[in-house]
């Protein structure tokens, strides 16, 4: 593979991984999972490094998200300082440094526990693409986070 093709490649994960804060942000949860391989998975983290969720499956995904979010949110997500590493002209894996909020009005949870109202999140994205089709696709996602600002 000669420059030109890593570099388009590159150029190609940024806007998939583009695509995937703009779903986010919009709540486009259909279009979001839509950007994983059928099988993809996407596993978010706490601060403390435990599992939030293991998602598997385009439609678990999108399910589960809204599902974690809630009803009425307001999310906003920022990528910054890509790393690709290209595999092969099918495989490729990125890190991106990420910063998040959610905003949300007053709930509780099935125990009548409060849940936070205000997140402000910062970590890391970690992604392994894959070609599929001629197209690019998230094969899995895992959400590591250094930081997270929550308000009840």
């Amino acid at each position: 593979m000669d420059e030109i093709e890593r570099l388009s490649i590159i150029e190609e994960l940024r806007r998939l991984m583009a695509r995937y804060v703009y779903n986010a942000d919009h709540q486009r949860w259909d279009e979001l999972a839509a950007l994983f391989t059928p099988e993809g998975t996407f596993t978010p983290h706490n601060g403390d490094g435990t599992v939030v969720r293991h998602m598997r499956g385009r439609q678990e995904i999108a399910s589960s998200i809204p599902a974690s979010v809630g009803p009425e949110a307001v999310l906003i997500h920022h990528l910054f300082s890509d790393e690709i590493d290209i595999e092969s002209a099918v495989s490729a894996r990125g890190v991106w440094a990420m910063e998040d909020l959610i905003k949300r009005p007053a709930r509780t949870d099935d125990n009548g526990n409060a849940q936070f109202t205000e997140m402000h999140g910062f970590g890391h994205y970690r992604a392994r693409f894959t070609k599929t089709d001629g197209e690019w696709k998230i094969a899995e996602l895992v959400l590591t986070r250094l930081r997270m600002d929550l308000t009840y």
